[in-house]
């Protein structure tokens, strides 16, 4: 008998997978120790020991302070003729260790399971008699075949830690009372209300009417916005590549200046421009007897203006990726179009515009995206201004984000905002998802037809 079918017997007969399993699942490593892996077993150990350190010895209070949020509000306590101020739970620190330790608990749980599994697949191995490497070959082989994981764990950690958590941080704050005035920490502590927020967004006067206005102004900007500025690149491309035009390169230079400029200074520049009072644009048509027009003061002609500014701004962006489809499109179509008597819309309509859109379909559907979120043109242009009565901390030309940008740091209102920040979120991934999925470029990603 060769030396392989010795190994084979002696090996089969050192136990089962199911019971490294069962050991792991009881003790972390202690499967791992039972297939004969002592250094991988010590480790799988030392994390087990570790965290049921960490579990009794902080993480379980954390935890249960994500369901509290706090017992005992700071105060003012009297000693003698003094008072002295007693330090109380703070809610909000309470929801961010709680959040972490449950961050913590969900890993320990994948790491667990992870012991388990390696416990079974080696004593299967070992049943079958099958070579197991040793922790060194395990090392080796985890250079080679699994380095690029081990260079991906540190950027998951951080995804995990500084987006990942914040992200439901915001969204568990839509579930809390927590706002200005009587629910701010250290002095109040923050409860858990369920729905009452999004209720109250929808149900009370001041909000609701607020929040179906901004909502339908952010809908109608974005739409406009969008269009305006992609047709309008589509239109300025179109006239560059025409035949006979001269000094192109000239051309795309100058109509790429209002993109090259840093966004903000020239949102600034045309705030101080379109000034009612003292802006040069009035004033030249005050020469010219025609009065001066309200940009920035009405909020039908401010919000004309933010349009009109943002074309100036995003058309050259459209401008540079039409470009770039146009000088891909094969000429052969248009030669062929010609010789069978087609007119330039029909070249544009059968030929340009199927190309530009496959191209830019996704593109198009991010800018719209970006548009609900322009926080830029209508925060650096209007401030969301003209004020408006009618509307609970916004003004006539605040988008859903600027609002949400004043109740978090001007108001204090973190539970309003945080709820708006769920809905603009729903509403941008609902939008994005339904219309790439149906889009051609998605549905025909390796080909033209």
């Amino acid at each position: 008998m060769n030396k392989a079918a010795i190994h084979s017997k002696e090996t089969a007969g050192m136990g089962s997978a199911a019971t490294a399993a069962v050991l792991s699942a009881v003790m972390m490593g202690a499967g791992q120790m039972y297939n004969r892996q002592w250094i991988k077993g010590g480790l799988f150990l030392l994390a087990g020991l570790v965290s049921l350190y960490l579990i009794l010895n902080g993480l379980a209070t954390n935890l249960w302070g994500l369901v509290t949020l706090g017992e005992q509000p700071a105060h003012l306590e009297k000693v003698g003729r003094l008072y002295r101020n007693v330090p109380g739970d703070h809610s909000i620190f309470m929801m961010i260790y709680g959040l972490v330790a449950l961050l913590y608990i969900v890993l320990l749980a994948c790491f667990y399971v992870a012991n388990i599994k390696d416990a079974y697949t080696i004593g299967k191995k070992r049943e079958r008699g099958i070579h197991v490497n040793g922790f060194r070959q395990t090392w080796r082989m985890l250079g080679d075949q699994g380095f690029p994981y081990v260079l991906l764990a540190l950027p998951t950690i951080g995804v995990l830690v500084f987006t990942i958590l914040p992200i439901i941080f915001m969204v568990l704050m839509a579930f809390t009372n927590y706002s200005a005035p009587d629910h701010i920490p250290p002095k109040n502590l923050v409860d858990w209300v369920g729905l009452r927020t999004f209720t109250n967004l929808v149900t009370l006067e001041a909000w609701s009417h607020t929040f179906v206005g901004v909502l339908t102004w952010t809908v109608i900007w974005a739409v406009v916005a969008t269009v305006t500025t992609y047709f309008g690149g589509i239109l300025v491309a179109l006239l560059i590549e025409q035949q006979g035009i001269r000094f192109k390169g000239f051309w795309r230079t100058l109509f790429i200046l209002p993109y090259a400029i840093p966004q903000f200074i020239s949102l600034l520049i045309m705030r101080n421009l379109l000034n009612y009072q003292f802006g040069p644009v009035n004033q030249y048509l005050r020469m010219l007897g025609l009065g001066g027009v309200p940009w920035l003061n009405d909020a039908f002609w401010a919000k004309v203006t933010v349009i009109l500014v943002n074309m100036w701004i995003g058309i050259p962006v459209s401008m540079i990726l039409v470009l770039g489809v146009l000088t891909a499109i094969p000429r052969d179509l248009y030669e062929a179009a010609e010789v069978d008597g087609a007119t330039g819309f029909q070249k544009f309509r059968n030929i340009t515009m199927p190309f530009v859109l496959f191209q830019t379909a996704p593109i198009l559907i991010m800018q719209f995206a970006g548009n609900i979120n322009n926080f830029n043109v209508i925060f650096l242009l209007t401030n969301g201004l003209p004020a408006n009565g009618d509307y609970a901390y916004a003004g006539s030309t605040d988008l859903l984000v600027t609002w949400l940008y004043k109740l978090t740091l001007d108001n204090q209102r973190y539970n309003f905002a945080s709820a708006i920040g769920i809905i603009i979120f729903i509403i941008i991934a609902a939008f994005s998802l339904y219309n790439y999925r149906r889009s051609r470029s998605f549905k025909e990603e390796d080909m033209i037809q």
